[in-house]
């Protein structure tokens, strides 16, 4: 079975290496397709020219991240696709969690890197929404390819693109949460603290569902972060 690991990127051309030396490090039949947004600084090229890596490039300017990820989701061509942030890390036996599982599509358990208190709370959080259903890209979202095409891949929305797939996809078929865990960087909420971050979760996912546009949306993201 071949997984396509599709990662979104803008202006990463810092950490584009690592993430790419991470994933050449994994076992199993993965492709790499980096789905770069235009970047200025030369991610795109980093990516290409990646020494341990024959990651597909891929370069969707504009649309925002929905278009970058779509990109890269029609450059793939395994049958299995998870969705990467670039400063997120697939647990070392990725490939085999995926191919043993029954479900359609689902998502990683997800742990906040750091080690601190900060972090650890924010895991905990993260766990417990997922028993009620919710997750976001963060978590390394995965899905079967015929259930992506059904589902016509991520809307292009200003914000919330992948919770609103999330949910079209918990709607639509089985799913599981393979127990990872999954790594992501907790730096870009540090600053906000705990309560004000899982604030801001909970109220922006509430808007959205009760119909607030997207639009509105984003500036209160930007204003929280």
């Amino acid at each position: 079975m071949r997984v396509s690991v599709v990662i979104c990127t803008l202006d990463e051309a810092a950490g584009i290496d690592d993430t790419l030396d991470h994933l050449a490090a994994l076992s199993g039949d993965l492709e790499v397709v980096v789905a770069d947004g235009g970047s200025r600084d030369g991610t795109a090229e980093v990516a290409a020219r990646h020494p341990r890596s024959d990651a597909v490039v891929t370069v969707a300017p504009g649309g925002g991240r929905a278009r970058q990820l779509n990109a890269g989701a029609a450059r793939a061509t395994g049958q299995v696709l998870v969705f990467l942030h670039a400063d997120s890390r697939l647990p070392h036996d990725a490939w085999t969690q995926l191919a043993g599982a029954r479900a359609d599509g689902g998502n990683f358990a997800l742990r906040f890197d750091g080690g601190d208190r900060f972090s650890r709370v924010l895991s905990r959080v993260y766990a417990v929404q997922r028993r009620l259903g919710v997750y976001y890209g963060d978590s390394s979202v995965w899905v079967r390819r015929p259930v992506f095409d059904r589902l016509g891949g991520f809307r292009e929305l200003p914000i919330m693109d992948d919770y609103d797939f999330v949910r079209r996809l918990e709607r639509s078929t089985a799913t599981a949460c393979l127990p990872g865990p999954a790594t992501t960087s907790a730096r870009r909420w540090r600053r906000q603290g705990v309560a004000r971050t899982v604030a801001s979760w909970l109220v922006i996912r509430w808007l959205f569902v009760a119909g607030v546009q997207p639009a509105r949306l984003a500036r209160l993201y930007r204003m929280v972060r």
